[in-house]
């Protein structure tokens, strides 16, 4: 009974706190807002592509390499690529530069060559991309032939759409996260692992206010006291987690997918996470060192986490690729994105096994520390 008293007092106080209110749950709104409106074009995945024309020479006597070439070409004109032969005494290179065509591809028997406009760099790419498939699937077949003609003419028929050798798989287009659904996501985590600072006053500001003493000489256990305190800020931090997800979901549309069980377990135990390692950090350093390392902390795991923008690890040094994990934003944020948008639930275990494995680390060396301390 004194449990559930302190947490319903906790909650009270935490709900009459204009500071609670602010910090919360109108920063993260209004930042979500900004952020999402403002870098709207640096989540977009949508470009505007003009017709493409690929002027061809064909130098070559290998009858295999031309009717590889003749199903190829039948294939991608399809898909709206207009193919058209040079003409004798055609300068291909010239044809380029004065901007006729979209690229020009010379056929030979000891290869092909492209070139491309940089004036329709997207255009020219595209093509490029088509022709090197098609290189490499010859170039197979080529192999193939040598140690068997039948298998060649598979990998031929299989280009020209005749056979299921390659198999390809297109990612759905519409399911990816736009400027609004990612700034959703990274805000929420960020001002869930921000609740590390109200557990850092869960004790300090009975210190402070000279209430220590009165709860001490209080018919109530140093267990309880620590109990009710942390479920009620347990409690009201994530109330304030679930108005962001909502007031993002309704009024700014934002994509949470779902399954809406596992983002909120996710969430959970990241505030779970954050006060455990603001109250853990109150008792581990003395005066107000908790709050500045805190204030640090949270700084630097949202900046390398991705919270203010996207973190690619694929590229740069190490330490880039490396950074983002001891971020507590970059495990929540990972493992949101996959449930959201591949309906990868099982991603969010191994955040929710870390982020509760240091929670219990933090809490039982809060509770040493206090039960050895004859005041809070």
């Amino acid at each position: 009974m004194n449990v559930w008293n302190i947490m319903i007092k906790e909650i009270k106080s935490s709900l009459r706190s204009t500071q609670t209110f602010i910090f919360m749950l109108a920063f993260p709104i209004l930042l979500m807002l900004i952020l999402g409106t403002a870098l709207t074009n640096a989540f977009s995945s949508t470009a505007q592509i003009g017709d493409m024309q690929l002027l061809y020479s064909n130098k070559a006597s290998n009858p295999q390499l031309i009717q590889h070439w003749q199903g190829f070409s039948q294939a991608i004109e399809h898909e709206g690529i207009q193919i058209v032969p040079a003409a004798d005494g055609t300068n291909g290179q010239e044809e380029i530069r004065e901007d006729r065509y979209t690229a020009y591809v010379e056929l030979g028997d000891d290869g092909i060559q492209v070139y491309g406009s940089s004036k329709h760099a997207i255009e020219s790419n595209i093509i490029q991309g088509m022709l090197t498939a098609f290189a490499n699937q010859y170039n197979l077949a080529a192999a193939a032939f040598k140690q068997d003609p039948s298998k060649a003419e598979a990998i031929l028929a299989n280009a020209n759409g005749g056979s299921h050798i390659v198999r390809e798989t297109s990612l759905d287009p519409n399911k990816q996260a736009g400027s609004m659904d990612y700034y959703a996501i990274s805000m929420t985590t960020m001002i869930a692992l921000y609740s590390a600072l109200p557990g850092s006053f869960l004790f300090r500001s009975e210190r402070t206010r000279k209430t220590a003493i009165r709860l001490m000489a209080s018919p109530v256990s140093k267990g309880s006291l620590f109990a009710g305190k942390v479920l009620g800020s347990t409690i009201i931090n994530f109330l304030c987690i679930i108005a962001v997800v909502l007031f993002s979901l309704f009024v700014y549309g934002a994509n949470w997918g779902d399954h809406y069980g596992m983002v909120f377990l996710v969430l959970a135990t990241q505030v779970i996470f954050s006060i455990s390692l603001g109250l853990g950090l109150s008792y581990l350093l003395k005066g107000d060192s908790a709050r500045s390392f805190i204030m640090i902390f949270t700084q630097i795991a949202s900046f390398v986490g991705g919270a203010y923008f996207p973190v690619d690890q694929r590229g740069g040094a190490w330490i880039t690729q490396i950074l983002p994990y001891i971020s507590p934003l970059h495990w929540a944020n990972t493992a949101l994105t996959k449930i959201i948008y591949a309906d990868d639930l099982m991603a969010a275990w191994p955040t929710i096994g870390v982020n509760l494995g240091i929670a219990a680390a933090f809490l039982i060396t809060a509770a040493l520390i206090m039960r050895k301390r004859e005041a809070l």
